[in-house]
């Protein structure tokens, strides 16, 4: 990333709509543009939030195409090649707003989240093999020596939690999404906002996720893994598991599972909702 500004527009000097924004150097980290726009990924684009965002959206929506204006002018001062939004919900007021002011509109990813109201438990609408699976990994974890241990982000080690996302995001190419100094650092700003789910055995961090809360959702935000154990139990089941049910907890409404793993987190009953980028060339 070269750089981040914030563009707010005004109504009689009061703010009416934010968007953050970022330059990114090589607009496609992921590799999910180039097999759908002209593309090699290599090119700068002057982006909505950050890659690492999946719920891209737009307070003060009638302000839309003020804000697409303004996203042009900066892209063309910061010399981008590409401008535009990524992960926005395909059935969003957004994307069909900036598909009506001439932005290309393609699927790139899905997201998955869990509606939690109503349910006297968050593994309801899962499997029955899936809720067989949890009960038989649970009890062979119990016989292994595994604990979780839930409380704030802060407060935990966020040097090794951060090293643990790390290497599990590097499996897909993308552990640069954590390095753990400034990942300490800004889960730590957040303060209570910010929970830490820790899963061990013995004392070795097996999995680990950190969750966003804003009182009406959880988000399963970010997570790193070690398949390495024994005792033949799924230290990411028992992390998925631990997550739903701190929200229940919470009494949060809905449950964001992030995205990728939809294998998993299908058998586990949440629901697909697509991401779409809203691109055009400057």
């Amino acid at each position: 990333m070269q750089s981040f500004r914030y563009l707010v527009v005004r109504e009689g000097g009061r703010p009416v709509a934010v968007l953050p924004v970022s330059l990114m150097d090589g607009l496609d980290p992921l590799g999910q543009l180039r097999a759908r726009y002209p593309v090699t990924g290599a090119e700068r684009g002057l982006l909505s939030h950050v890659w690492h965002c999946y719920d891209a959206w737009l307070p003060g929506a009638p302000a839309l195409e003020a804000v697409a204006d303004a996203m042009r002018g900066l892209a063309l001062e910061l010399e981008a090649d590409w401008y535009g939004f990524v992960n926005v919900a395909h059935d969003s007021p957004l994307r069909a707003g900036l598909v009506e002011l001439g932005f290309s509109a393609e699927h790139i990813e899905d997201r998955f989240r869990l509606d939690l109201r109503g349910l006297p438990h968050p593994f309801v609408h899962a499997t029955r093999k899936a809720r067989a699976n949890l009960r038989r990994g649970r009890r062979r974890a119990e016989e292994s020596g595994v604990w979780q241990r839930v409380g704030i982000a802060g407060e935990a080690d966020l040097m090794e939690i951060g090293r643990l996302c790390a290497r599990t995001a590097a499996r897909h190419g993308t552990g640069g999404f954590y390095p753990p100094e400034l990942f300490a650092g800004f889960v730590t700003g957040l303060g209570d906002l910010a929970l830490a789910i820790e899963i061990r055995q013995e004392e070795r961090l097996v999995a680990a996720g950190i969750a966003l809360r804003d009182g009406r959702r959880f988000h399963a935000w970010a997570c790193g893994v070690d398949y390495d154990v024994t005792g033949g139990f799924s230290p990411y089941a028992l992390l998925h598991a631990a997550t739903a049910e701190q929200a229940v907890r919470e009494g949060c409404e809905v449950l964001e599972g992030g995205r990728g793993n939809p294998r998993f987190k299908l058998r586990h009953g949440l629901s697909r909702l697509g991401l779409d980028a809203c691109l055009v060339k400057v």
